[in-house]
């Protein structure tokens, strides 16, 4: 699968934005199942990234006292990824997860093989406990 990205001031972007190669990059290194690297994590336990239209649609499973607990599934938009090593270039996701009493903002990318996610979690129960941020890693289980 391709995705086309458009800009509206390509000029004030880094050149690499408006390369033909970067407008239309694949999503097939995101696609599938992913479990987390770390069996001791006590955030997301795996997650499987669909294609779906223009976005994509991503369930996770987070890490429960006696098993696993399904995340609200979300869409996910893609992003263009400029790698700092080799002048990669790759498609990235950003997706939001509402749980009412918390927001998270995923960032998700492969790099080398590995589904690297970044999460922001964000209280909104005025709880008064600290807002967190964590990067996780995941490898394919197709």
């Amino acid at each position: 699968m391709t995705r086309n990205l458009e800009f509206k001031q390509s000029g004030h972007l880094n050149p690499a934005l408006s390369e033909p190669a970067t407008r239309s990059l694949s999503a097939e290194k995101l696609t599938g199942r992913w479990v987390n690297t770390n069996r001791e994590t006590d955030g997301i336990a795996e997650c499987t990234i669909e294609p779906d239209g223009n976005e994509f649609t991503i369930r996770a499973l987070g890490v429960g006292v006696d098993r696993p607990i399904a995340w609200p599934m979300t869409t996910a938009r893609p992003l263009a990824n400029l790698e700092e090593e080799a002048n990669q270039r790759a498609m990235a996701l950003v997706a939001i997860f509402d749980f009412g009493f918390m927001r998270t903002e995923a960032y998700l990318r492969v790099n080398k093989g590995v589904l690297v996610i970044v999460v922001f979690n964000i209280f909104q129960d005025d709880s008064g406990r600290s807002h967190y941020v964590n990067r996780e890693f995941f490898y394919r289980q197709d």
